[in-house]
């Protein structure tokens, strides 16, 4: 006789069970739709986004995420707890439906069992050893909540009644298992394929049969009780997301990575900029608030907040969504909060890390549009002023725009504007251009590309500022207005391709300004560098040296380039000791989303926490790849007291030391 059992024992396969069990089901399943019904009349309120293109690859990448839990695991301990009970709970989920599938289906209509022999055997203990995983999962995951309590995880009691519910299911399980196998399978070799249920069964064996018949049969209907209440309680708390954070995954933005949607800004319908309300914002925006678990690891990795500014990017996401659902009338800006809003570096450390591709950083700069195109309001005189420089000087550092190109004299560079005879046109910035730190870098980058035999064109006077600080800041119609100039001239100096020495540069030159027109190559100077090392073009006489390296955020988190940097400076003889936060969970320098432009007020300098990270390797020199970082550090090492002791550069500083003499 092959190895079987019998399916609804001691239950009954009659009317008297499948009707109540299925009307209650068709109760839970019901009540499921109806609560999303419900929430999508909310999620409507926002602005139409499209997020259904390429469906074959949303659908996939889901599916990677879902299964595979590949965002979860990322941060270890609870991501792999979390990872072992979706796991386990979902083999628990497929076991059932195949029991069902069996019962109620093809033995019923067509006499087919398919639940027996070694299949069954392979089965049993894969279902025991699922819910074995997904009880003690959830037993670490309730000490961590409830126990251990980590800084900033909120409870609520959503959290009390849904992880009741999960631990009964599982629970009434295994003693509805033990009952049937203390009746069915005492001394069976079967038993053996169950083990959990065989030591269940082993506890409860002592209290005769038809006590355990009893307790098996209400133990049946109280565990289907608790699973349909689970179900039809899901929209109505906040393990919505077991439905929204998969929906998520397939809504993610497809890239490119950190490309913030352009205004119109000759759009003549258009009333408002930015968002001021919920109705201001995209039914995505609405919708990431369900989708968010509060599992709190954006606010973990964010610099603003690990430096005691007011700004929790979960919080910020939350606040939308219960505005939408509770007063989707009110001032966004005063429920955020205006010091949170600016807070932002936009160094996308949320965005990375959140396993349910939440977008953090595009509504903050919504809010922030609002409040500087529709109130002209800044987080600072400072701020102001450097907006107005920009304007007027094509630069935020109040230099006359004449003199942008007198850092290179004497390099015996080319005019890009007059000229067309040079191999590539190296897009300098602003601060390359005028801040004395940030020149040498930009020396150091012309002398390696005449060493490797090329002709370097800039636009000198004819440059301008990227835009990007100010459009990260929310002035879109400057940075709009700085692009459209660059772009111009970019295109009349026959350029073929473009090298930057600042990652914002890179980022907005390669992404942004692809709406407005722009479509030449632009490389960032490290994969620049790393490419004529590789070529033999550029020569380096290697020298052992000990350092720290940074990863900036809009070369590492934005774009993804963490190895060429490293592989430049393992070419010059590095040994990189690694910070502890690092590649892409690298800690920003505090400069990004236009913070650059203004003054630290809040809480602890992010610059200072970043500094100490680097001198906690105990190496002497910190490598950048970043202006921005550079300055950053320059000024962090003062704060920090460590200027003796730790020495910023940048990558090209170091490389240009080292060629042949």
């Amino acid at each position: 006789m092959e190895f079987t059992r019998e399916i609804y024992w001691n239950v009954g396969h009659g009317a008297a069970t499948l009707v109540p069990m299925y009307l209650l089901a068709i109760a839970a399943i019901a009540a499921l739709v109806y609560g999303f019904v419900r929430r999508a009349e909310t999620y409507k309120l926002g602005k139409p986004k499209d997020r259904f293109d390429q469906p074959l690859a949303r659908t996939a990448a889901m599916l990677r995420d879902v299964l595979l839990q590949t965002r979860v695991l990322r941060v270890k301990g609870p991501g792999l707890a979390h990872s072992l009970f979706f796991w386990g709970f979902a083999l628990l989920f497929v076991g059932t439906a195949l029991i069902v599938i069996q019962a109620d289906f093809t033995d019923l209509l067509f006499d087919v069992v398919f639940l027996k022999g070694a299949f069954y055997k392979l089965f049993s203990l894969v279902l025991d050893l699922a819910g074995l995983a997904a009880l003690v999962t959830l037993f670490a995951l309730l000490i961590r909540r409830w126990v251990i309590r980590p800084a900033g995880l909120l409870t609520s009691r959503d959290d009390l009644i849904m992880h009741g519910l999960l631990f009964a299911i599982l629970l009434t399980g295994f003693f509805i298992e033990g009952a049937r196998m203390a009746v069915t399978e005492a001394g069976n070799p079967l038993a053996a394929w169950s083990p959990v249920g065989m030591g269940l069964a082993g506890l409860v064996g002592g209290l005769g049969e038809s006590t355990l018949l009893a307790l098996h049969r209400g133990l049946w209907w109280f565990h289907l009780l608790l699973a349909v209440l689970f179900i039809g309680l899901i929209p109505f708390t906040k393990f919505r997301h077991i439905l929204t954070t998969s929906a998520n995954l397939f809504l993610a933005n497809r890239g490119p990575v950190g490309k913030l949607a352009t205004i119109d800004l000759e759009n003549e319908n258009t009333e408002s900029f930015g968002a001021r309300t919920v109705t201001d914002m995209s039914w995505k925006d609405i919708f990431d608030a369900d989708a968010c678990t509060l599992c709190k690891r954006c606010q973990d990795r964010c610099p603003a907040y690990n430096t005691d500014k007011p700004l929790s990017p979960m919080q910020v996401v939350n606040r939308i969504g219960e505005t939408a659902f509770t007063a989707p009338d009110a001032d966004l800006i005063e429920t955020v909060g205006r010091d949170a809003i600016w807070s932002c570096t936009t160094c996308r450390a949320c965005q990375d890390i959140c396993p349910a591709a939440i977008e953090h950083v595009d509504k903050i700069v919504e809010l922030r549009r609002n409040l500087v195109l529709m109130e002209g309001e800044f987080p600072g005189d400072e701020v102001m002023t450097a907006m107005e420089q920009i304007e007027v000087n094509g630069n935020p550092l109040g230099m006359g725009y004449a003199a942008r190109g007198d850092w290179a004299e004497g390099l015996g560079l080319v005019d890009a504007g007059s000229s067309r005879d040079f191999d590539v046109l190296y897009f300098v910035g602003c601060y390359a251009s005028f801040d004395k730190r940030n020149i040498a870098v930009a020396r150091s980058f012309v002398k390696l590309c005449q060493a490797a035999g090329l002709k370097v064109g800039i636009l000198g006077k004819d440059e301008k500022c990227c835009g990007e600080p100010a459009r990260k800041m929310g002035n879109e119609y400057l940075y709009q207005t700085m692009a459209g100039e660059n772009i111009g001239t970019i295109e009349a100096s026959g350029a073929r391709r473009i090298v930057t020495t600042c990652p914002h540069c890179y980022n907005t030159l390669t992404k942004d300004y692809r709406d407005l027109g722009l479509t030449i190559e632009v490389q960032p100077h490290p994969v620049f560098l790393s490419q004529l090392v590789a070529e033999g073009r550029l020569k380096i006489d290697a020298a052992s040296f000990d350092c720290s390296y940074h990863d900036s955020c809009y070369l590492g988190r934005h774009n993804g380039l963490y190895g060429a940097p490293r592989q430049l400076i393992e070419s010059a003889g590095g040994r990189i000791a690694e910070m502890e936060k690092n590649r892409d969970q690298g800690f920003c320098c505090g400069a990004g989303g236009g913070r650059i432009l203004a003054e630290e007020k809040l809480g602890s300098r992010i610059n200072v926490a970043r500094v100490q990270q680097a001198a906690a390797t105990g190496t002497s020199l910190l490598l950048a790849n970043c202006p921005f970082c550079l300055t950053m550090f320059e000024d962090g090492v003062k704060g920090a007291g460590i200027e003796e002791s730790l020495r910023p550069r940048d990558i090209a500083e170091v490389l240009a030391e080292r060629l042949p003499a």
